[in-house]
């Protein structure tokens, strides 16, 4: 931003201070405990800005994204009526600066918008957003590279034509604003806008809460807060940037404690834990008002119970003053946290899931979601995905597994494996289509591979293997789904450098190595049985345990070795790819050895079933499940 821009706020800021000295904010102790250090402790390592930890630094906004950019939005100036709250309630007319995205159509109703509300501080104005243009500029850009989904933005005033702009008028229009949001601002807004809401009634400003958030900075801050103090009906998404609530008190009276019981009686007597609601509270090391919100910030945190990480974070701007700069670093490391929850659909392209900024971006490992090789797959959005071989496909798994993958991504944590090194990758480049997707169940757990078919052509991972391991992880296991390297030898070398993988990382990964298993169909259901025959040593790796159990599902390998592990299979006896009878005769002969053995076989039902959701086959993996527990435990 503008050096001009932080010294007129940092003049702002010592004025204050002039008024209620720095030690009427002392916090003692450092701010919340070892989660947020105090700036002489050093920065800690910078995940980033989509991380999801829920207290932590800011990264700093990249390079040119305050530069313009190719896909600008408009700003349109907007007068409404409004009253005089805090004065004599008198009809007056108000401001307010609407930023509309790149690509907004007024004529096209179809499309809707999020809407971000933000508040200026003391001394500010309606727009103030805007006429910086470096805050236009990071908006587009976030947008552009979709760090952000297209939002609507309104920059609002707690002030109006009859209010005195000093600090003790400046708290009494603050107090009232309230009133005015959900009485004029909003229905004028959202009546003109296309936004969420349906009707600019309570109720249906209310039914569309999810798609609105409202920050503020300073006493904009105070502001916000207050807004989730009364109109928590209407809004889910809160960024309150340099202050605390100020409910109960004010400046110097901060009533710290009394103000977060308030809030935690809000949350639980409205359940708000079920229906949603989010804090993003920031603040910069150097900041004039840093012990207020600091203070608040630990309270907040010490009820850990109440105030989760799905509900609430912290964080701070190393050296970040009471300015713009710091304003335009906090939108940008809280923006993309917002309305997140419902990102992907079954009307989202194909494309925009693999190249979305959260899986690494067009160079990054969403290419892998999807087959590589792309010539198996069709279909331009999640809902007309199509396999080569494959049947049943359910699109509302398939928008459940991507919209996990984001979530957990955006949480921090990590959902994707090289399983070779950069060197091997170098020496062959087919390598670098391969790694393994994990799906987090219990610390110390059991884990499971899964390996989808695809002929050896390709990976079917998002019917034949996501599926698979996300319901294993909810049943508490850990799941990895392996993407590899078409070919019948190349795909179980991948498969025994995973293993070998997971051996070699169990601590880091929090997994139990004893008794794990193995599942495949099709081509994957090969790759398991091999390995569970032959072992790692076979495939180029040094030798690790066998698996206490293979899932074979709908393959037609007839080979009996009889180093076969316990096997379970499954198959659709219209299947005229994998003979279930085929399928049958093997299991028969390895149950003949002595070796446990469990076969279904489904009527009707054709290749390539995956889970079987909504055919004869659905609830096969629970059986599976079981064997594999019942040899496992013998």
């Amino acid at each position: 931003m503008a050096q001009r821009n932080r010294l007129e706020i940092r003049i702002i800021s010592f004025a204050l201070l002039a008024v209620f000295p720095l030690s009427s904010m002392a916090c003692g102790e450092r701010a919340v405990a070892t989660k947020v250090p105090d700036s002489d402790e050093g920065v800690p390592v910078n995940l980033g800005v989509l991380t999801k930890d829920q207290t932590g630094w800011t990264s700093a906004i990249p390079s040119g994204f305050l530069s313009t950019a190719k896909q600008q939005g408009a700003v349109t100036r907007i007068v409404y009526d409004s009253k005089d709250y805090a004065g004599d309630g008198r009809t007056i007319k108000k401001i307010a600066f609407v930023y509309t995205p790149f690509g907004y159509n007024k004529n096209n109703s179809e499309t809707r918008y999020d809407i971000i509300y933000l508040m200026h501080g003391w001394g500010g104005y309606a727009g103030e957003h805007f006429e910086q243009m470096e805050m236009r500029n990071l908006f587009d850009n976030m947008i552009e590279k979709k760090l952000m989904k297209p939002a609507i933005i309104v920059s609002a005033t707690f002030y109006n034509e009859n209010s005195g702009t000093d600090f003790g008028s400046s708290v009494s229009e603050l107090r009232s604003f309230h009133k005015d949001f959900v009485d004029n601002l909003m229905p004028t807004i959202e009546s003109e806008f296309h936004t969420y809401a349906k009707s600019t009634t309570a109720d249906g400003l209310m039914s569309s809460r999810d798609h609105r958030a409202f920050g503020g900075f300073s006493l904009g801050a105070v502001t916000t807060w207050l807004e989730f103090c009364h109109n928590y009906d209407y809004i889910k998404y809160f960024l309150p940037m340099s202050g605390s609530s100020w409910y109960y008190g004010g400046y110097g009276d901060f009533q710290i404690q009394k103000n977060v019981d308030f809030v935690e009686e809000i949350v639980k007597e409205n359940n708000l834990e079920r229906r949603g609601y989010f804090i993003y509270h920031a603040v910069g090391t150097n900041d004039a008002v840093k012990s207020q919100t600091e203070m608040m910030a630990k309270e907040l945190l010490n009820r850990k119970n109440v105030f989760t990480k799905e509900h609430y974070m912290f964080y701070r701007k190393d050296g970040g003053y009471h300015d713009l700069d710091a304003v335009a670093e906090y939108l940008y490391n809280a923006l993309p946290l917002f309305f997140d929850t419902d990102d992907f659909t079954q009307e989202t392209k194909i494309e925009d899931v693999k190249n979305d900024a959260v899986f690494g971006g067009a160079n990054g490992y969403g290419k892998l979601i999807f087959p590589v090789e792309s010539s198996y797959y069709s279909g331009e959005t999640l809902k007309d995905l199509s396999l080569t071989w494959y049947n049943y496909i359910d699109p509302n798994k398939t928008v459940e597994i991507v919209n996990y993958m984001k979530s957990h991504a955006l949480d921090g944590h990590k959902i994707f494996f090289d399983i070779y090194t950069d060197d091997e990758k170098r020496n062959d480049p087919e390598k670098k289509n391969t790694g393994l997707f994990f799906f987090k169940g219990n610390p110390g757990a059991k884990f499971a591979i899964v390996n989808a078919g695809g002929g050896f052509a390709y990976v079917g991972a998002m019917h034949d293997s996501f599926p698979h391991a996300f319901e294993l992880s909810k049943k508490g296991y850990n799941a990895f789904a392996l993407i590899y390297r078409p070919g019948a030898e190349t795909a179980c070398e991948d498969l025994a450098r995973a293993i070998a993988f997971l051996f070699e990382h169990a601590d880091e990964l929090e997994i139990d190595t004893n008794g794990y298993s193995l599942w495949g169909g099709s081509a994957g259901g090969r790759m398991a049985a091999w390995l569970g025959s032959y072992g790692t040593e076979t495939f180029g790796e040094r030798k690790f345990p066998r698996p206490a159990a293979v899932i074979v599902n709908y393959t037609g390998l007839s080979e009996v070795t009889g180093l076969e592990p316990p096997t379970f299979s499954a198959v659709g006896k219209n299947d005229w790819i994998a003979n279930w009878k085929t399928m049958k005769a093997r299991l028969d002969s390895i149950s003949k050895l002595g070796i446990a053995t469990e076969f279904v076989a489904f009527e009707g039902l054709s290749h390539g079933f995956g889970l079987g959701t909504g055919t004869v086959a659905e609830g096969w993996l629970d059986k599976a499940v079981k064997f594999w527990e019942f040899v496992d435990n013998r």
